[in-house]
């Protein structure tokens, strides 16, 4: 029996903090108890909390192209993004993979399918620090997307598909001058071409959005998936997510939106850059308004992985709140998300042991370890 010890922690359980000891056994928490006990790992009054679930990240896109034109090997590129996680107290990821994009030349056009592979190939081999998982970023005025999706709609990691359109003059781009300065800075779209680019983007999307959100709707029906509404602007767009069945609403960009989204119980989730930063870089709704009038259910920490955490830490100095229900958007509101609360999310008996140690001391947390299934990775 492989058995470890921590005690002299600040344990942060579903409804408390305990400063007491927690035990693993054979990679699950076998015992909760409150005091100190005279063997073990010392924390000397850290925290202990459970290993923080991610919905939506691409860093792994990151990783394979850190700068534009740059193509790293896959391999090493999918090593790194997972040690990467690893190190943020990321133990449960949702890797978001994009099918289609508004950009024809895009990365994401070409490397969705090497991407999926390479992520099966390490997680079924156990060469990964952590728990991976996949989500489908679905791009609806893209041609090919919903045939694309079918293919994948059995994936043994699929857990979270997501309908995306990022077409200029609405929902994350409803200002045309914020689509203009984003695709002409990031993607090298010059002054010459912009208007035509927008054009192409709106024809698109009148010839082929509707359908691909129809399909994909089904497709999440008959898989029982979890799935998201993406940069929902109106209560119109809510309402057909609810109609539809979506459960999750990602990154609404008006208060509006989100309101009605947490009325009508989708799950609200919003970017931890957005709270670290005090605003969106696209000139949506503050994540931070979001949290303080209680509409934020899931955090995901989007394109910076070491932000999941800092939003705990930082959630709680703006509102008062105690850690342990800080952490709730981070940790076992993700996992419920996805239905995966039955052995992760919270530090409770016979859960897996996923576990961070941190020292915090302001809003800038310090990870000192990081466990996953029992085991250390960082």
């Amino acid at each position: 029996m492989n058995e470890q010890v921590y005690t002299n922690y600040r344990l942060q359980l579903p409804e408390q903090e305990l400063l007491g000891t927690l035990v693993v056994r054979d990679g699950a928490i076998a015992d909760i108890q409150p005091g100190i006990q005279p063997s073990g790992q010392d924390g000397e009054g850290q925290y202990l909390l459970p290993g923080l679930v991610e919905l939506h990240t691409d860093h792994l896109e990151r990783c394979l192209s850190p700068r534009p034109k740059v193509r790293w090997p896959l391999d090493a590129a999918t090593v790194q993004h997972d040690r990467d996680l690893a190190a943020a107290g990321i133990t449960t990821v949702c890797d978001a993979i994009a099918i289609g994009d508004v950009t024809p030349t895009s990365l994401r056009m070409t490397q969705y399918d090497p991407m999926i592979q390479a992520l099966h190939q390490r997680q079924e081999s156990g060469q990964f620090a952590i728990e991976h998982r996949l989500h489908l970023r679905c791009e609806l005025a893209y041609d090919a997307v919903a045939e694309i999706a079918q293919r994948y709609a059995q994936h043994p990691l699929l857990s979270l598909i997501s309908l995306m359109d990022h077409t200029p003059g609405q929902r994350q781009f409803a200002k045309l001058d914020k689509f203009r300065e984003y695709y002409m800075g990031k993607h090298g779209v010059s002054a010459a071409e912009i208007d035509d680019f927008i054009q192409e983007r709106l024809d698109a999307q009148k010839a082929f959005a509707v359908i691909s959100r129809t399909a994909l709707v089904e497709l999440a029906r008959s898989q029982n998936l979890a799935w998201a509404s993406h940069d929902d602007a109106t209560v119109e767009h809510v309402q057909q997510a609810i109609a539809e069945g979506a459960t999750i609403a990602e990154f609404p960009t008006t208060l509006e939106a989100a309101k009605a989204s947490h009325q009508h119980g989708l799950q609200v989730l919003m970017g931890a850059p957005n709270l670290v930063l005090g605003g969106s870089h696209s000139g949506n709704v503050s994540a931070m308004e979001l949290v303080m009038a209680d509409l934020v259910d899931i955090i995901s920490s989007d394109y910076v992985p070491h932000s999941l955490l800092q939003s705990v830490f930082i959630i709680a100095a703006a509102t008062g709140k105690p850690i342990h229900e800080a952490m709730r958007p981070v940790t076992i509101n993700p996992a419920i998300a996805i239905q995966l609360d039955r052995d992760r999310g919270s530090l409770e008996l016979g859960k897996r042991a996923d576990l961070l140690t941190v020292c915090a001391e302001d809003t800038v947390p310090r990870l000192t370890s990081v466990i996953c299934a029992g085991r250390r990775v960082a």
